[in-house]
């Protein structure tokens, strides 16, 4: 699921360039990737997302916490939340700062772990088309992962390249977005991390006479490399795993 932003949604970045709105949403996904490899059979098969947006004269700030839920419960929880510092005129480039952290429990055992926690910092891009149906969001940043509850989570320094994009068509019925992630890491094979989360939405809003039913019907392909943990404890595979999801933004 969304775990590492990561992310701008192509709404959230189009909010930015005009400088006038704020965008928030609550997604609810179920994760198929427990019924496709016995390597997932472990894994959590729902979670929500919670997305906030919020522009000011500065830059603006975004947050989003994702709970993932097991048959009994709540079995972990990440969130990210970023900063951005206008430093054009345009709004083209801006400052970045984030944090991410979050944790996570077993099925069997129900203790719970908790992730090195990370800070990150570097330039922004920004651009969208006239219209604003289609947007990019490009950011290169230092990343710092600070020392964790395990020996062998030492604090270390890293260096996290994203681009986020957005694309609405169809007289806005449709809405294609999403990120891509590639970090340092030398605890894993390769020492680097990709994830990519595209989205494809169907938006409600967009039929004639529903422009008060702010519902988004979808799916997420979670695709990345040596990111998932599979139920051997490793971490070193290449997966693409989907979501059934609906979305409403306030």
């Amino acid at each position: 699921m969304r775990q590492i932003f990561k992310k701008l949604i192509s709404v959230c970045l189009f909010l930015g360039l005009t400088g006038a709105l704020a965008a928030q949403n609550v997604q609810l996904h179920y994760d198929l990737g427990h019924s496709l490899s016995d390597d997932l059979s472990g894994r959590p098969s729902v979670t929500t997302t919670v997305e906030m947006f919020r522009p000011d004269k500065w830059g603006s700030t975004f947050f989003f916490v994702d709970l993932d839920y097991y048959h009994d419960g709540v079995a972990g929880a990440y969130w990210e939340v970023a900063r951005e510092f206008n430093i054009t005129p345009n709004k083209r480039w801006a400052a970045h700062v984030e944090y991410n952290g979050g944790l996570s429990s077993s099925q069997v055992t129900q203790y719970a772990t908790r992730f090195q926690h990370a800070f990150l910092a570097g330039p922004a891009w920004n651009w969208a088309s006239g219209d604003f149906s289609k947007t990019l969001s490009i950011q290169a940043m230092y990343k710092y992962y600070f020392k964790g509850q395990n020996p062998w989570n030492r604090p270390f320094n890293s260096f996290q390249a994203t681009a986020v994009w957005g694309l609405t068509f169809a007289s806005g019925l449709c809405t294609f977005s999403g990120f891509i992630d590639c970090w340092y890491d030398p605890n894993v094979r390769g020492k680097w991390i990709t994830i990519t989360e595209p989205q494809l939405w169907w938006n409600v809003s967009a039929l004639k006479g529903c422009e008060d039913i702010h519902l988004s019907l979808g799916t997420e392909v979670e695709i990345s490399n040596n990111f998932v943990w599979d139920k051997n404890g490793r971490n070193d595979k290449f997966f693409a795993i989907p979501t059934i999801a609906a979305k409403w933004t306030f």
